[in-house]
């Protein structure tokens, strides 16, 4: 659906986009995840025709962006990040508008606003002004926009962006569900939102990708360790000594110690797992023990390995 080809685009002196290339399959739901800055918003503006590139090729749909932009327009729904919309409108009323706007008429038009107001939830508010919505209502407002034409695609910059929790999880699960229909291409710095959302994603930083795959494979592929907490009573300066001998064990930290108890976090390769290996010494040193677990590389660890290790 979306194919991206050595992708750049410079401003005076500053690149934002260093030959960046992905791909987005049909009926996909993609995270682009990336530090403030990282020239996500810059690829969406891209991809939406809003700005040309300095080099590189973008296609939507088999079209090019640039030499069929009014074709691939028309199959891209588009949420900007802080979403542009008049406030002395009526939510019916605007959405006909953009409706409108978007060569729909008569019946056709008629049916589409009510169904993008049924799918984000407005039918209650539809005749409020747009003006006196709270910032969940404005999101889900531009959301109805982005789908009234029912295209293939959509992109969306930023869509929880000052969001409350509740606000979230209700925008959160209608992705999902336009997941069904829609391919998706979704911006965004907020880590729990990808793994919640996404099958597959896309880690850009200072303008280069660093990472594609699913949330859960990328864990596997860089080489942050995951970590082994284990609670005992002893000794803390030997205990510390003697699990830093383990093999795969990277590093040891005291965490907090309490009364005779001292709780270790372990840096462990990664893929590597240490619990058995513990258990046998602590066994052997008659350390009484309280707690063993193992905590896996999470998304999050990849995504501060990647974003905060790659200053090239």
């Amino acid at each position: 659906m979306i194919k991206v080809e050595n992708l750049s685009k410079r401003y005076s002196g500053h690149t934002a986009l260093d030959s960046v290339s992905f791909e987005v399959g049909r009926g996909e739901i993609v995270g682009f995840l990336g530090p403030n800055g990282a020239g996500k918003t810059t690829t969406l503006r891209i991809l939406t025709n809003y700005l040309p590139p300095s080099s590189g090729r973008a296609e939507i749909d088999g079209l090019d962006v640039f030499k069929d932009s009014l074709a691939v327009r028309q199959r891209i729904g588009y949420m900007p990040e802080n979403v542009p919309l008049y406030n002395d409108m009526r939510i019916k009323e605007y959405l006909r508008f953009r409706g409108a706007l978007k060569g729909m008429k008569g019946r056709d038009l008629r049916a589409a606003v009510g169904d993008a107001m049924e799918r984000c939830a407005l039918h209650e508010v539809r005749r409020k002004m747009i003006g006196t919505l709270s910032k969940g209502f404005r999101q889900r407002v531009g959301l109805a926009d982005a789908l009234i034409n029912k295209p293939p695609l959509l992109i969306l910059d930023e869509p929880t962006n000052g969001l409350d929790p509740n606000q979230i999880r209700e925008v959160r699960s209608l992705i999902k569900e336009l997941g069904e229909d829609h391919t998706i291409l979704i911006s965004t710095h907020i880590l729990p939102e990808v793994e919640m959302t996404c099958g597959r994603v896309i880690i850009i930083n200072q303008g280069k990708i660093q990472a594609i795959g699913e949330p859960r494979n990328l864990a596997g592929q860089i080489r942050s360790a995951g970590t082994v907490r284990v609670e005992l009573k002893g000794d803390p300066k030997v205990i510390e000594a003697k699990l830093s001998g383990l093999p795969a064990v990277r590093k040891v930290s005291l965490e907090q110690s309490r009364e005779d108890w001292h709780l270790f976090v372990l840096k462990v390769e990664a893929n590597k797992d240490v619990r058995e290996r513990v258990d046998q010494l602590a066994r052997k040193e008659q350390w009484p023990l309280r707690e063993l677990s193992r905590k896996g590389v999470s998304l999050e660890d990849v995504f501060a390995e990647l974003t905060l290790h790659h200053h090239d």
